[in-house]
């Protein structure tokens, strides 16, 4: 049976996902690198509370997730958060603004999770290496996960699989490790109650800077409604997969951070690049599980990586089919069936990105990475959840879900609240800066070449873009 193609004669992706993989696609986005890499982090910033932040930033993910749900549910399309965008303000270039922030939080997101994999790679061969070697493996990483995207979503999809029971596997063992230590009475639990800021920071906003960080921990179930087209039967799917696979992330961060900060004293788990591993090391020192854990970290963060960088090439592949970037970055496979050149461009980018950071933050660049993650999301999100406001205005015909009516007001207020200068580093506006400016050049070179040729360079079937 021959491919089906689109308008413009490129071959169409193919509808593979059901339930199940859909959910073990979001709790394997959300379960990856913010509690592998971040505890530590978090819990530097508030002290043994480290659950705190935590929940805050399941309140704020939950509150938007309501709000993609009453969206994907009403345009199951895959455009995601451009879509929404675009049917509520119809203006070309913010569609554009946002689809590429949300193309950039991914090759953050996945760049993070390189960078971390490197950081465990060493740990696990107990190598003396430097920053140098560390970059070195998570570009040899990223790499890989092109490799792996090329193949097409379908082999993708599957390998997210293996890798989200890898992921989970390793947060059970830490929880397993807790519990046995705390019934032999090595685990002190005092820890989990008491706020310690960093700096001069006041508990407000050590807190809300610390939720701006965990809320990289949450994010993931907005890659899904980029796969909305690839997804069997989306509008009944949906609602019920998503929330199931927020509450999972939820009850297992809470378990991870309570049993991290009982086990290991703070400022040791803050320091460390690799936070979890220095619970398994304390939790059970007789236990020979801190010699493979490294390589389950491994594992699982490649899981948050590979999900990010097949959702950043589908939006890349939607805008060049579009006509707003060039056309070039449109080419699929005619035998893969997948988008080979955002696949190679996104990949490029996420070289450069994780070089580049690296040279000027070193062993942070991890945390800059994810911060800047939760910065361009967290813009996303803020105007998903006007898009909600201005688009309950207009009725469809069909049945959807319907969010809590005051749900996307407090989503903006919340999401809003997180991108000030109160919750974020410096850094992370520059790195989102560079992203985005990066996306507006493309686009203007694009404009001015159209241009000249009488072409327009206006976004004509929006719902496409990431399909």
């Amino acid at each position: 049976m021959g491919s089906t193609t689109t308008t413009e004669g490129q071959p169409e992706l193919k509808r593979t996902i059901g339930p199940k993989l859909l959910l073990l696609f979001i709790v394997g986005d959300i379960l990856g690198t913010g509690v592998y890499a971040l505890t530590g982090e978090v819990a530097g910033e508030i002290g043994g509370a480290a659950w705190a932040p935590l929940l805050l930033a399941f309140a704020v993910a939950t509150i938007s997730a309501f709000s993609y749900l009453e969206m994907v549910t009403k345009y199951p399309q895959a455009a995601g958060a451009a879509l929404y965008t675009h049917k509520a303000f119809g203006i070309h270039f913010v569609t554009f603004l946002v689809a590429f922030a949300v193309l950039s939080s991914g090759i953050t997101s996945a760049s993070t999770a390189a960078k971390f994999l490197g950081e465990n790679f060493i740990a696990g061969f107990n190598l003396d290496w430097d920053q140098t070697a560390v970059t070195a493996i998570a570009l040899v990483f990223m790499a890989l996960l092109a490799l792996v995207n090329f193949r097409g979503v379908s082999e993708s999809v599957k390998l997210n699989v293996v890798l989200t029971l890898v992921e989970m596997s390793g947060l059970l063992i830490v929880i397993l490790i807790g519990f046995w230590a705390a019934a032999q009475g090595n685990a002190d639990f005092g820890r989990v109650m008491v706020f310690e800021t960093s700096g001069d920071k006041g508990v407000f906003l050590a807190l809300t800077a610390a939720t701006s960080l965990a809320f990289f921990s949450m994010v993931g179930f907005e890659d899904s409604v980029n796969m909305a087209e690839e997804t069997k039967d989306p509008v009944r799917t949906f609602p019920k997969v998503m929330m199931t696979g927020l509450g999972i992330t939820a009850v297992v961060y809470v378990l991870v951070s309570v049993i991290a900060v009982a086990l290991v004293p703070i400022g040791r788990l803050s320091e460390s690049p690799t936070p979890l591993l220095e619970v398994v090391s304390v939790g059970a020192p007789g236990i020979p599980v801190d010699v493979i854990y490294p390589f389950l970290s491994m594992f699982a963060v490649a899981n948050t990586a590979l999900i990010n960088m097949l959702m950043a090439s589908r939006l890349l592949y939607g805008m060049a089919r579009q006509g707003v970037l060039p056309r070039f970055l449109g080419k699929v496979h005619p035998r893969r069936r997948s988008p080979w050149a955002s696949i190679i461009f996104t990949t490029l980018i996420a070289f450069a990105l994780v070089t580049i950071v690296t040279n000027f933050m070193g062993k942070e660049t991890v945390t800059a990475l994810g911060g800047t993650t939760a910065l361009l999301l967290l813009c996303v999100f803020t105007v998903v959840n006007v898009a909600v406001i201005v688009l309950r205005r207009r009725p469809v015909d069909r049945d959807h879900f319907r969010a809590p009516r005051i749900l996307p007001y407090l989503g903006v207020l919340t999401c809003g609240f997180l991108v000030g200068p109160w919750a974020q580093d410096p850094i992370e506006y520059q790195i989102a800066g560079i992203m985005v400016g990066l996306g507006v050049l493309l686009w203007l070179v694009n404009w001015l070449w159209a241009r000249s040729r009488g072409q327009a360079t206006s976004f004509t079937r929006p719902e496409d873009l990431g399909s």
